[in-house]
């Protein structure tokens, strides 16, 4: 499974990106909007994250458009910024055929706020390069986002779609991830992708028994050192 990394922060980019574990960055309005970013500075951000990535590695730039043909032309602007960009798109009937046009262009759409099979079969159908099924805002209200997860991975990989092939496409991206455990079952189910915040990343490192374990070979390490 593929980690990306769900933040605009750069400075937790470089971090992850130094790992050799990173394949990928999302982001979203209210991401960019915690870095205290201004809307006039959006596009050179999205640059930075590129250069910091590497041209290899997708960064998800979203679009905050309402129609269809705002959504396309955000869509090709958002693109040119860089080779790595994809335009990332909320599922919707103006956002269906954005990602038709946009896909018949090369351009990558991952489409995003996925929370049934219906939708995210229609998004790939319709084009979309990564498919984003949230996690744990169906753990919010009390339904299991892990078993819904499932029925997703299951029901896109039925089929074929024409798109994106050669690339392996259309990639189904874990969202909305708040746990190690999250991480875990969607790479049981198989799913492509985990895109992880920070802080939810730093916790798939540490384990209790892990950290119980060097704690003691550095006090019996001392030991060798003081006999």
């Amino acid at each position: 499974m593929k980690f990306f990394i769900d933040t605009a922060n750069l400075d937790e980019i470089r971090e992850t990106a130094q790992w050799g574990v990173l394949s990928g960055v999302t982001t979203n309005p209210s991401l960019y909007a915690k870095t205290g970013g201004k809307l006039s500075d959006f596009e050179d951000h999205m640059k930075k994250i590129c250069e910091i990535v590497g041209k290899d590695v997708p960064v998800s730039a979203e679009s905050c458009a309402t129609t269809t043909e705002e959504m396309i032309a955000d869509g090709k602007r958002l693109s040119a910024l860089a080779p790595n960009i994809c335009v990332k798109l909320p599922i919707c009937e103006a956002s269906l055929p954005a990602t038709h046009e946009l896909a018949a262009c090369g351009i990558r759409v991952n489409m995003t706020l996925i929370f049934s099979v219906t939708q995210a079969l229609l998004a790939a159908r319709a084009g979309a390069r990564y498919i984003s099924p949230f996690v744990g805002r169906f753990d919010d209200v009390a339904e299991d986002g892990i078993d819904q997860l499932a029925n997703v991975v299951d029901a896109v990989k039925n089929y074929s779609y024409g798109y994106w092939e050669e690339e392996g496409g259309p990639e189904i991206i874990t969202a909305s991830v708040r746990t190690p455990y999250h991480v875990a079952q969607a790479a049981l189910l198989g799913a492509d992708i985990a895109t992880i915040p920070f802080a939810a990343l730093k916790k798939c490192v540490h384990h209790p028994l892990t950290d119980q374990g060097l704690a003691s070979f550095a006090h019996d390490w001392e030991k060798v050192k003081n006999a």
